[in-house]
C-alpha cells in the first residue's frame, strides 16, 4: 500500500496536480470500477483514501437482518455481530471489498478514467495560466535546444512551451537556462488538448516591450497607433501622446536612449524607428519614411489609399531601402500604398511635376469638398430657421382640408399675379375631380 501512496504523491507531481485532487479523481475511478463489479451495490459502496495513514480500502454497506441474506447488500445479525459486537437488527456494517479480486477489466477500467480526469486538470489549468495572458508577452526560461530542427523548449511556471524555428529571430543564438521574452499569439485546442502558441516575430512582441520599458505607453498617455515589422531587420512604430506636454518620440527613446535601446538588446538589435503619427495623412507618410527627407506627399487616391512622395535625388534610395525595406515597412505603417518619385529627373533634367504650383491633390480637393459640404447644410439649416422665425407666434396652424378658407392664404393669393391665381384655380380643380 505504501507503493500506492508514493506512485500517487510522484503522478501529482509530474502533472502538477495537488494530491487532494488527485485522491477525490482516483475514489471517482474506482467507484466507477466497483460498481461495474457490484452493480447490484451501485448506491451502497464506499471508497476511503487516507495518505496520512496509509489507508486505501472499499466497503459495501451492508444491512443488517435477522434472516436469511439474499445478496451482498445483506447481512444476518449473528454474522454481523462478529464483526461489531454492537451490531443490531435495522442498522448497517460496513463489508471490506477485496480490490484484487475486482478484475483486470474494473482495473483498466479505473485506470483510463484516471488518465481521463488527469487530462481535463491539465487542460483547465493550461486555460488557467495563460487564457488571460494570450496576446501578451512572458518570460519563460530555455530548458532545451533541439539541434536539428531548431525547435527551443522553454519552461514557464512549470509548463513546457515550443519556440519553433520559423517564430524565432533569424540569426538569434539560444543559451540554455537563459531568460527570454516572448509573446503568446493564441491557444489553439482550447475545448480538447491546448497548445500555446509563442512567437518572437510577431509586430505586437515590439509593442509589449515598449509597454514594459515606457511607464507613458503602460498608463495610457503615449499611444501606439500602428506597428511594421521585419523580424531580425527592422521595426517601425508610431507613437501619439494624448496630453501635449509628453513627447511620443521622446518617452519612448529615453534618457539617454535607455528605453529603446533595452527593446533593442531583447531584440538582438534590431533597427527600431520611432515615428510621430498624424491624423494628416500626408505628414505620417512623410514621417513614415524616416530616415530619408520628404519634399512633397500628394494623395492620389484617398479611397484606394494611394500617394506619390517626392525625395531628393541624393535620398531616393534611402526612401527605398534595402530590397525596398524602408518603402514597404512605410507603407504597411500607414496603410498607404506609396510612389516615391525624385524631385527631378536623372534624364532631362526637369523637376516632378507633384513640386508644381497648383498640383492637384486628391486630399485637399476631398477636404475642400467636404468642407463646402458642411458650408451648404449649415446654410440650409441656418435658412430653414430663419423662415420658422418669420411666422408669428399666435398664427394658427390650419387644417389641411381647412386650407382653402385659411385668410393667410387668401391674402397671399390676392397678392399673386393672374398667371399664378388661374394655375391655382386649376390644381384646385383637378384636385375636386380626384
Amino acid at each position: 500500500m505504501d507503493n500506492f501512496f508514493d506512485a500517487l504523491k510522484m503522478l501529482g507531481e509530474e502533472n502538477s496536480v495537488e494530491t487532494e485532487i488527485l485522491i477525490e479523481k482516483v475514489k471517482s475511478a474506482m467507484l466507477k470500477a466497483a460498481k461495474r463489479a457490484y452493480p447490484h451495490s451501485e448506491d451502497r459502496i464506499r471508497v476511503e483514501i487516507d495518505p496520512t495513514e496509509n489507508k486505501f480500502a472499499m466497503y459495501i454497506v451492508q444491512e443488517i437482518i435477522d434472516d436469511e441474506p439474499i445478496d451482498e447488500n445483506e447481512i444476518n445479525i449473528e454474522a454481523a455481530k462478529t464483526i461489531d459486537p454492537n451490531a443490531v437488527v435495522g442498522g448497517t456494517i460496513l463489508k471490506e471489498i477485496d480490490i484484487s479480486k475486482l478484475g483486470r477489466m474494473a482495473a483498466l477500467s479505473a485506470k483510463q478514467s484516471i488518465k481521463g480526469d488527469l487530462r481535463e486538470i491539465n487542460r483547465e489549468q493550461m486555460l488557467n495560466k495563460f487564457e488571460k495572458k494570450e496576446h501578451d508577452c512572458i518570460i519563460a526560461k530555455v530548458s532545451q535546444i533541439e539541434q536539428g530542427r531548431g525547435t527551443v523548449t522553454l519552461l514557464y511556471e512549470g509548463t513546457e512551451l515550443y519556440l519553433f524555428k520559423n517564430e524565432q529571430i533569424p540569426g538569434e543564438v539560444f543559451e540554455e537556462g537563459k531568460s527570454v521574452k516572448v509573446y503568446i499569439t493564441g491557444i489553439v485546442g482550447k475545448t480538447k488538448k491546448p497548445i500555446v502558441k509563442i512567437s518572437r516575430t510577431h509586430k505586437d512582441l515590439v509593442k509589449r516591450l515598449f509597454e514594459m520599458e515606457v511607464p507613458e505607453i503602460y498608463d495610457g498617455i503615449v499611444e501606439v497607433k500602428s506597428i511594421s515589422r521585419e523580424a531580425g531587420s527592422r521595426t517601425k512604430i508610431a507613437v501619439w501622446s494624448k496630453d501635449e506636454n509628453v513627447d511620443a518620440v521622446g518617452a519612448c527613446i529615453g534618457t539617454k536612449r535607455a528605453r529603446i535601446s533595452a527593446v533593442v538588446n531583447e531584440l538582438s538589435g534590431e533597427k527600431i524607428d520611432i515615428i510621430p503619427w498624424n491624423s494628416d495623412p500626408r505628414v505620417f507618410v512623410a514621417k513614415a519614411l524616416a530616415p530619408a527627407e520628404v519634399l512633397k506627399t500628394v494623395i492620389t487616391s484617398v479611397e484606394e489609399k494611394n500617394c506619390t512622395v517626392v525625395v531628393p535625388n541624393n535620398q531616393l534610395s534611402l526612401a527605398i531601402g534595402n530590397k525596398g525595406q524602408n518603402a514597404k515597412l512605410a507603407a504597411k505603417l500607414t496603410g498607404y500604398k506609396i510612389d516615391i518619385k525624385p524631385q527631378t529627373n536623372p534624364l532631362t533634367g526637369e523637376p516632378a511635376p507633384e513640386l508644381a504650383e497648383g498640383f492637384s491633390d486628391t486630399y485637399d480637393l476631398q477636404l475642400k469638398e467636404a468642407l463646402e459640404a458642411s458650408e451648404k447644410a449649415l446654410t440650409t439649416e441656418t435658412e430653414a430657421a430663419q423662415e420658422i422665425d418669420a411666422v408669428p407666434e399666435n398664427a394658427e396652424v390650419p387644417e389641411i382640408e381647412d386650407a382653402a378658407e385659411n385668410p393667410v392664404i387668401k391674402a397671399n393669393s390676392e397678392e399673386s399675379s393672374d398667371a399664378g391665381a388661374n394655375e391655382a384655380s386649376e390644381e384646385t380643380a383637378d384636385g375636386e375631380d380626384i
